[in-house]
């Protein structure tokens, strides 16, 4: 039993603790290539909110981590079997409801680890901060804590040689042969503005890649794996540390 896995500990550990810091964890359900779990992005939340906690924790930081949501906005994907989507508004009305529960408990800050490409709760988060101005709440997303390219050599953003090495290190169990694996090739779009960071359209998935895959996965391995999780992991529990140590009501030098 980990104290600082909410769906782990008891009451009898609880009632008596004060806590720096909730963290939830957010992934999805949806097709990854071939080869992985339709719950690679939860599977993947899970993993390193309770690392990240438990380095955080070992440092004298309060952390509880709340069971993962499994569901992800996927408005491009559903016409692919197995894709769950959950609309933006969907996501605002649970994390209302959540953090009312926080507030209620007085923990004075919430952690959103984003685990979906998809999903992005930042506009959520400005409407409840009206709402709950005692609370200072942050979103992050671990795949874009840590410079990927120091750990593997080809490009992707989904189910690609990063994701597929994490699994092959965490849950093994889960993947196909890399054999079984599609090469994760995707078209662009035919504009090249598009393509670029600074502008955005939504990608109609069963248009863009033929696997459902973006990104060759065929080079990924455990080792890789275990190294990145390690890096990020690190990264983001020297976020959760600096957030426990910032006043909620006045986060500024």
């Amino acid at each position: 039993m980990r104290p600082y896995i909410l769906s782990e500990t008891n009451y009898k550990t609880l009632k008596e603790e004060k806590f720096d810091i909730a963290i939830l964890p957010w992934g999805a359900t949806e097709a990854h290539n071939l080869h992985m779990p339709y719950g690679t992005d939860t599977y993947e939340s899970i993993a390193f909110g309770a690392e990240c906690a438990g380095i955080a924790w070992e440092q004298g930081v309060k952390c509880l981590v709340l069971p993962a949501i499994p569901f992800g906005v996927n408005t491009g994907q559903t016409d692919i079997p197995g894709t769950i989507n959950l609309y933006p508004s969907t996501q605002a009305i649970i994390i209302h409801d959540v953090l009312e529960s926080i507030a209620n408990q007085h923990i004075p800050r919430v952690l959103i680890l984003n685990s979906h490409g998809g999903n992005d709760f930042k506009q959520i988060l400005r409407e409840a901060g009206r709402k709950f101005p005692e609370l200072l709440l942050v979103t992050c997303n671990w795949y874009q804590s840590v410079d990927k390219s120091l750990f593997f050599t080809n490009e992707g953003d989904h189910a690609d040689e990063m994701e597929t090495s994490l699994l092959l290190y965490l849950y093994s169990e889960f993947i196909l042969p890399l054999d079984e694996a599609g090469t994760g090739a995707h078209r662009k779009f035919a504009s090249p503005c598009l393509n670029e960071n600074w502008v955005w359209s939504e990608r109609k998935w069963s248009k863009v890649t033929a696997d459902t895959g973006i990104g060759n996965p065929k080079e990924a391995t455990a080792e890789k794996g275990k190294a990145y999780f390690k890096a990020v992991s690190e990264k983001i529990a020297k976020l959760i540390i600096e957030l426990a140590d910032l006043k909620p009501d006045n986060p500024y030098e």
